[in-house]
């Protein structure tokens, strides 16, 4: 059986086929889409497709058997002065409790506060003044809280800040 996902029209599939639920939920035309429905531990199969596509996101194909882990939250941010976002995903606010100590509020919450949290930092003031040390505390479910510390131990703000979530 064939089955289409396409980001624009939905789920496609042909009805009366071995494995298609019975007629009352697929109806009896040659083909069934349904839309803006919850798929519960969907299994992608890709044999004639090269990268299948969700909702215009591209998810591509890997070979072997490790599991695909996304970043689940980023956020790439002005660390200097006022504090400004500049690009994000699942991010909802910096906020800047002091010189060189942010907390990343997450737009949805993780399921638990088992993350990964990778930081960066530069400043384009002054190119020899990249973050030697960043660490993350205060890891939450709602947010974490990320430290950008340069040479000498000493908080510092940096004019580039990027933290990413893995989980």
């Amino acid at each position: 059986m064939t089955i289409t996902i396409n980001g624009t029209t939905g789920v496609t599939f042909p009805a009366g086929g071995l494995g298609n639920p019975a007629s009352a939920v697929v109806g009896l035309t040659d083909t069934q889409t349904l839309t803006n429905k919850t798929l519960t531990t969907p299994t992608l199969t890709t044999p004639t497709l090269t990268t299948p596509t969700i909702n215009s996101a591209s998810v591509p194909t890997v070979s072997g058997t490790a599991p695909l882990y996304m970043c689940r939250a980023w956020v790439n941010f002005n660390g200097t002065g006022t504090v400004a976002i500049r690009a994000s995903g699942n991010v909802s606010s910096i906020t800047d409790n002091g010189t060189g100590n942010y907390t990343i509020n997450f737009s949805t919450a993780m399921s638990d506060a088992n993350y990964g949290v990778n930081t960066t930092t530069g400043d384009s003031g002054n190119p020899g003044n990249q973050g030697r040390v960043s660490e993350a505390q205060e890891m939450a479910t709602s947010s974490v809280r990320v430290k950008t510390i340069s040479t000498g131990a000493v908080l510092t703000d940096y004019s580039f800040v990027g933290v990413s979530i893995f989980r």
